[in-house]
């Protein structure tokens, strides 16, 4: 008698054409039996000779579909089941969700093919997907994955598509989200009144293309939410987008038609080639060394050695590729500061006085997500992520969780992003962006909301930072007093320890690791604004031990924003004349008052480097996050450590003297050495005291997190300078800013002893 095995599969294995993968391998090996989702991922039933079973095993486990990720899998005999032949079952979900879900994933080489193809039935139709492709977490309304949790749903397959659906030698066999033309998402071009123009489906997107070309600005509803779109070559409407935006210096992303395209005008090593025509598709920040084409680069990204490129990832931007001969600005569809828009009545109400035309359609998106950022640095092609989202949420792939109760965290502030452990995984979520915004802070509320409603369980512990002040923190106060949840309040920077000492699963390690945590604020246990901290993380127990140097933190939060303000702090009675070329004579008065009379203090790394901006004339405003330091680390064109001296050295057991640091700073400056020099000597000062703590502490393992960390010239330089002799650890599936603050918060909360 023939045996039956049943398989179990756990990990990124809904929506990524799993089932009919295994179907049609089944079939190879001539086997009989069932597959079906579940709660937990993919249950296989299969009867055959042994050798057949293990022969379709070991090809499943090691030639999966393309774009799944198996975390686990287990085989074992169970008592004989009688079948006919082998088919895909229907879905039950008899218990609660505890697998990992679907990320959405870029526009495949074979549907590039199709969309534009003219005899191809899909030709021109930008919903064009298959198994390997498209949509998913945008989508998605609850799991297992099927057609009818999605907003797909809302269509009904024709008889063709259905057809493929049900056809195994079909590519699109069981595609979830299948659609076309004649049965699917219907899309039009409207003006900024919400009037439809009149244009047939072929000249669609080729009037999209005329418009950029005359210099129009564009609302394109793209799969995750609108983009505003306009030519990126043409100085003026860039000028006026950033205008009607109201995003004064921030740079734009662009999108280039194709890489060949990109190729021409930009160059790019292996790494980044890899990451733009990666399913995930991120923006790439990539240097303008040796630049070829005809972007208005002083427009599109000011000041600026740097250009975010990124390529189409959904059928909709595909198309308009097809059609454009110039890459074109492709940033989120919003006013500076609000969420990413993501219906049309939204849009057209806060864009309308922004675009000229809007490209709508009527396909649902449930999860709005701006595009992923990343950059590899220069010299060692460290990746660091800048912001995590479209392509990459909700999952944290080689996360392991245990835990007896469910936790929810709220994260921080600025870069807000709420993490969820309702089962054996963490889940965690797009970038939602700063809750001083209205909007953001809606979004946010909605957004936990749905992670109970889609894993069908309320938190028992809601974690949250120790910023009383923080809405994220106000909210889960609330939270938890209405529902009766435990609430813990996690120290700021001890979770960004956390956050990394769990990527590299360093929580068991047998020695003492150092954690370097550096960014613009954080509240501390001590009540001053932390940002400059080393902690010492031995047997689940995190401790700080040392700093830089306190110095004043004034005028609130206008500190963060105009970095004349940090300068002002750490300022001497020697430098009083660059002082007064940058302050007016009341101006200083009313600091110095504030300064004496002052209580609160920082050791933030971020106002430092604020700081150095302000006294080389570099930006004494920041008109977004972290513009000083990233204008800083653009002055840097290459640097050679033999070249480089320290500006302070740090006591043993001391503080790191930061008002010494910046004198020293001033005086080099003074010498006449170049701005450039003086820059890579600070970074050499700032990447020397790392050793020089690690040293005095015997300390071998050192990890890194906080946003200042996202610096990959200063990263390069630690490396070079630490690697031979020391473990150094940096985020690397998570951005070192405060979007990493509430995965930071479960795994302190799970390992910390001191909680």
């Amino acid at each position: 008698m023939l045996k039956t095995y049943k398989i179990l599969i756990s990990g990124q294995v809904q929506g990524v054409g799993f089932r009919p993968y295994v179907y049609n391998l089944a079939n190879e090996f001539s086997l009989k039996g069932s597959v079906s989702n579940d709660e937990n991922g993919v249950i296989i039933l299969v009867q055959g000779s042994k050798q057949s079973i293990n022969n379709f095993c070991d090809k499943l486990i090691k030639f999966p579909p393309p774009v799944s990720k198996i975390k686990n899998h287990s085989v074992y005999q169970i008592q004989h089941i009688e079948f006919d032949t082998f088919k895909i079952a229907p879905s039950k979900k008899v218990a609660q969700l505890d697998l990992l879900l679907t990320p959405d994933f870029a526009i495949c080489d074979d549907c590039k093919q199709e969309i534009k193809d003219i005899n191809n039935k899909r030709f021109n139709y930008p919903f064009t997907t298959c198994v390997n492709c498209g949509p998913r977490w945008a989508i998605t309304e609850t799991f297992p994955f099927e057609r009818s949790n999605t907003s797909v749903d809302d269509f009904v397959m024709c008889e063709e598509c259905q057809e493929e659906y049900e056809n195994p030698s079909n590519r699109r066999f069981h595609s979830q989200t299948n659609t076309c033309s004649t049965c699917g998402i219907n899309f039009n071009l409207t003006d900024n009144q919400g009037q439809v123009l009149n244009l047939e489906k072929r000249e669609f997107f080729k009037k999209n293309a005329q418009f950029l070309s005359e210099g129009k600005i564009i609302a394109i509803k793209n799969t995750s939410g609108f983009l505003l779109c306009c030519n990126a070559e043409n100085g003026d409407v860039v000028k006026k987008l950033r205008l009607k935006k109201q995003r004064p210096n921030k740079p734009f992303a662009v999108l280039y038609p194709s890489i060949n395209s990109l190729k021409s005008e930009l160059k790019i090593n292996a790494e980044q080639e890899k990451s733009l025509t990666s399913v995930e598709r991120p923006i790439n920040i990539i240097n303008l060394n040796d630049y070829k084409g005809n972007i208005a680069l002083n427009e599109v990204t000011p000041g600026l050695k740097q250009l975010g490129v990124m390529l189409p990832y959904s059928g909709i931007l595909q198309l308009l590729a097809n059609e454009l001969k110039f890459p074109i600005v492709a940033t989120s569809g919003n006013i500076h500061g609000s969420p990413i828009i993501s219906e049309f009545e939204d849009a057209l109400l806060k864009l309308n006085k922004v675009a000229d035309y809007f490209l709508n359609h009527n396909l649902r998106i449930v999860h709005p997500q701006d595009d992923s950022v990343v950059k590899f640095s220069n010299k060692f092609n460290v990746e660091v992520l800048f912001r995590r989202s479209r392509g990459f949420a909700p999952n944290l792939f080689d996360t392991s969780i245990k835990s007896d109760k469910k936790i929810m965290a709220l994260g921080a502030h600025l870069k807000s992003t709420i993490a969820y452990v309702p089962n054996s995984y963490v889940y965690l979520s797009q970038y939602l962006g700063n809750l001083d915004n209205y909007d953001v802070y809606n979004r946010f509320t909605h957004v936990v909301q749905n992670f109970i409603d889609v894993f069908e369980k309320l938190p028992e512990v809601l974690l949250v930072d120790s910023h009383l002040g923080y809405q994220s923190t106000i909210y889960g106060d609330e939270l938890s007093k209405e529902n009766h949840f435990e609430l813990h309040k996690i120290q700021h920077h001890k979770a960004h320890f956390a956050s990394v000492l769990a990527e590299h699963n360093l929580f068991d390690i047998n020695e003492p690791v150092l954690g370097v945590i550096w960014d613009g604020t954080g509240y501390g246990d001590d009540k001053q604004i932390w940002g400059g901290e080393f902690f010492e993380y031995s047997s689940n127990n995190i401790e700080r031990i040392t700093h830089f140097e306190y110095f004043d933190w004034l005028a609130g939060d206008k500190m963060s924003k105009e970095p004349k303000l940090s300068l002002f702090s750490l300022s001497s009675s020697e430098m009083e004349k660059t002082l007064n070329d940058k302050f007016k004579e009341h101006e200083i008065l009313i600091y110095q008052k504030l300064k004496s009379k002052n209580k609160l203090k920082t050791s933030s790394v971020g106002r430092l480097f604020d700081a150095v901006a302000s006294l080389l004339d570099i930006c004494d405003y920041n008109t977004y996050e972290g513009e000083a330091a990233i204008l800083l680390e653009n002055y840097i064109t290459n640097y050679n450590l033999s070249d480089c001296y320290s500006y302070c050295k740090v006591v043993k057991n001391g503080t790191i003297p930061t008002k010494e640091l910046i004198w020293n700073l001033f005086l080099d400056y003074k010498k006449g050495n170049s701005m450039e020099r003086v820059i890579v000597n600070f970074f050499y000062t700032l990447s020397t005291i790392i050793f020089q703590i690690a040293q005095n502490y015997n300390f071998k393992h050192i990890a890194f997190s906080g946003g200042v960390f996202q610096n990959t010239t200063l990263i390069d330089m630690i490396k070079e300078i630490g690697e031979m002799e020391y473990k150094l650890y940096f985020n690397i599936n998570l951005a070192p800013n405060d979007e990493n603050i509430s995965f930071g918060q479960i795994m302190y909360y799970l390992k910390c002893n001191n909680k």
